[in-house]
């Protein structure tokens, strides 16, 4: 299966993005397709063997809709200059219009060409003039209406186009019957009516396009940081080129007060970088030969030039930008509930408006008050305030995590994280920064301490769990070369083996020395290295402990802060972690968690979290290792930190990306503050549809029989 976003074009409603989504749902070959509205966009999920995208944009076109191909970048368009004159333009127009079909029923004065009662064909042909500007204004509206009906997804555009043209043809007729003499007819003109609902609809579209606009601002900062110019070096010189020119493998030069254009490594040089827009982090980092530079970032005193890894679509903001886009397309199922609604709500008010109508011919009123009745139930009868109640407050959600660091990757997400009642931390790299440090080193080995950890460091070079980072990291401080390794291998959650100097090396916690068969001499320096809150690595060769290695990590910056608001919310914490259980108890201690499950193995951290899912607790998982991918799947919601590795983030639901676990208390306040918002839109939405069609369909005269006056049409309500 294969994973495409097509832009879309055409879609005005609600009920256009429901009915493209059930049309893409229903053909052979795509597995799941996701509609919305707001981003303009369509998720699909197809089989490759058996369609490809000539194929997918066959069926939006089928549809009634435009696929403008893959989706690219967002496009952020506030209403211009010229489409907000179009529209003062056409505001004055309604006001005029309003002022000549019924400014004499308050005795306003008219010119004499156009006045009801000295000249009606005057006054009729200058309406019927307005309702033709009109109609050519809303011929969107009216084509995506016709549209739709044809391919059997009738949308707003539908009701609105029924009711428009409905009004139109018979006013038509009732012009004829005024040139043939027939004066009466005037009061069975309804061509201002026509040109007043096209101009409210226009109205919403654009008062709407500027909320959409305003969804889009978030995700549209982070593509604007990235430059749109950079410099290369070729050949010894610096050209500047675009954005798009930058290969993989340039040479891109970066001097004070610019931004870095593309991801990559830092080959020469040294600078101060402000990467707060991604890591929240508000003092500058500094960047040297080795490092890695993000898009985006600002170089505020050095000159660097660094080599060109992640362009387009894989640099960091893409993305990021491409997790809340897909993000976007995915929907919580509140949102589902309110989509099947409207899909049925177009439907239903059509049929009502017809039944509505025949009912009053039965009753013996006559034709234009029907006709009044009609159009008027499938006007108000508005279900777009139905569609966009969730996807508009959910978009907006995502843009308010963006901006605070909170990528997610589910709708879903938005609407279940204010459910969470136990939250499972892992140690190291979580509630730890992960920045481990060597502490104490005791050898029993006849090698001095340099010569042990430059084994040691050599092996643990090779993988990337936390603590083998310190011991690298020592090797570099101390300028102590790595030696090349043989046989490396992981043995899961227990630690890692390899060859180094013909010497076979087993390096891990106090686990792995079960795995071998060897005996544990050393408890009690164990025990003393722990209760001094190290964790405790184990380095064995040939089957004979010949050191005990503590590291100490660094609690991160206010964990107490975030348990203590947690416990006050009635949400539980635990910490989970393969590390022993009294430099668990301890760091727990310091920061105020009471539950603690130490020594677990990476199976035994899905097995644990599969519990408590059983207990009926809604459960996030917060960690940042290989090691917890599984438990981070296999909870409600997984959130990784972004100092995690590439596993844990796909794993994960949630990406923390500026490494502060506050975090999880603003998305928690997020989802709350969604789900209400929500509430709120759907209730207000069902409320005024449950109120105004039946009101809609009593707004006629008590009088059945036409009351003659050219002023009674006005009397309808409409």
């Amino acid at each position: 299966m294969k994973k495409i976003i097509l832009s879309i074009e055409g879609m005005t409603c609600s009920a256009c993005s429901n009915g493209l989504e059930k049309y893409l749902n229903k053909q052979d070959g795509i597995e799941e397709a996701s509609v919305n509205l707001v981003m303009a966009n369509a998720t699909i999920i197809y089989d490759e063997k058996k369609l490809d995208i000539e194929r997918l944009n066959e069926f939006v076109k089928k549809a009634g809709f435009k696929s403008l191909g893959e989706f690219k970048e967002i496009k952020f368009e506030r209403k211009g200059k010229k489409e907000k004159i179009k529209f003062i333009i056409f505001t004055v127009l309604a006001i005029i219009f309003m002022y000549i079909s019924m400014g004499h029923m308050i005795h306003l004065p008219t010119l004499d060409f156009i006045d009801i009662n000295k000249n009606p064909i005057g006054y009729t042909i200058c309406l019927f003039v307005f309702a033709i500007i009109f109609i050519i204004y809303g011929f969107d509206v009216l084509k995506n209406g016709y549209k739709n009906l044809i391919h059997r997804t009738p949308n707003m555009d539908t009701l609105v186009g029924i009711g428009v043209l409905s009004s139109f043809i018979y006013s038509v007729y009732n012009m004829f019957l005024i040139f043939q003499g027939n004066n009466n007819a005037l009061h069975n003109l309804y061509f201002e009516s026509v040109a007043m609902v096209i101009y409210f609809i226009k109205l919403g579209r654009y008062l709407d396009g500027i909320s959409k606009d305003k969804t889009k601002e978030a995700i549209q900062k982070l593509v604007k940081i990235t430059p749109e110019k950079a410099k290369i070096k070729k050949e010894g010189k610096e050209k500047v080129v675009t954005i798009d020119e930058v290969k993989k493998g340039d040479v891109v030069i970066s001097k004070p007060g610019e931004r870095i254009a593309v991801d990559g490594e830092v080959i020469e040089g040294k600078a101060h970088l402000d990467e707060s827009f991604i890591t929240g982090e508000s003092k500058p980092v500094t960047k040297g030969i080795g490092e890695k530079v993000i898009a985006g970032s600002i170089n505020y005193d050095g000159y660097i030039e660094y080599k060109a890894e992640k362009i387009g679509k894989e640099s960091t903001i893409s993305e990021i930008v491409k997790l809340v886009v897909e993000a976007s397309n995915t929907k919580a199922p509140i949102a589902k509930i309110a989509d099947k609604v409207s899909g049925y709500f177009v439907p239903v008010v059509i049929l009502i408006a017809i039944l509505t109508f025949i009912l009053y011919l039965i009753l013996g009123y006559d034709f234009a008050n029907s006709l009044v009745i009609f159009v008027t139930i499938l006007v108000v009868a508005c279900p777009c305030s139905l569609g966009l109640a969730t996807p508009l407050a959910i978009v907006v959600s995502e843009g308010v995590c963006a901006n605070n660091g909170i990528l997610v990757k589910k709708s879903e997400i938005l609407e279940n994280a204010q459910k969470v009642n136990t939250v499972v931390f892992d140690k190291t790299g979580t509630l730890t920064y992960g920045t481990l440090k060597i502490s104490e080193i005791i050898n029993y080995s006849n090698m001095e301490d340099n010569e042990l950890l430059q084994l040691v460091g050599s092996i643990e070079s090779k993988y990337t769990h936390p603590i083998g980072k310190a011991c690298t990291n020592y090797l570099e401080e101390n300028n102590i070369k790595k030696l090349d390794v043989k046989e490396f291998g992981n043995v899961s959650g227990y630690g890692i083996i390899g060859t180094v100097n013909n010497r076979k090396m087993i390096i891990g916690n106090a686990k792995i020395l079960n795995s071998y068969d060897i005996k544990n001499k050393y408890e009690k320096a164990e025990m003393e290295l722990a209760r001094k809150g190290n964790s405790i690595v184990y380095v064995v060769q040939d089957k004979d402990i010949i050191a005990l290695i503590g590291v100490n990590d660094i609690i991160r910056e206010n964990v107490k802060e975030v348990i203590q608001k947690l416990n006050q919310d009635n949400i539980e914490t635990i910490m989970l972690t393969g590390d022993n259980k009294e430099t668990a108890e301890k760091i727990a201690k310091d920061i105020g968690i009471t539950d603690v499950i130490s020594d677990v193995l990476p199976s035994d951290k899905t097995d644990m979290i599969k519990k408590l899912k059983k207990e009926n607790r809604y459960v996030m998982m917060c960690g940042d290792g290989i090691n917890d991918s599984p438990a981070l799947a296999t909870a409600d919601i997984g959130v990784s930190v972004k100092s995690g590795t590439d596993i844990a983030m796909d794993s994960s639901d949630v990406i923390l990306t500026r490494n502060d676990l506050d975090s999880i208390l603003k998305l928690i306040k997020i989802s709350k503050k969604t789900i209400k918002i929500i509430k709120q839109n759907l209730f207000w939405a069902f409320f005024y549809n449950a109120l105004m069609i039946p009101i809609a369909m009593r707004n006629i005269k008590t009088n059945r029989n036409h009351n003659k006056s050219y002023d009674s049409k006005y009397c309808n309500g409409f």
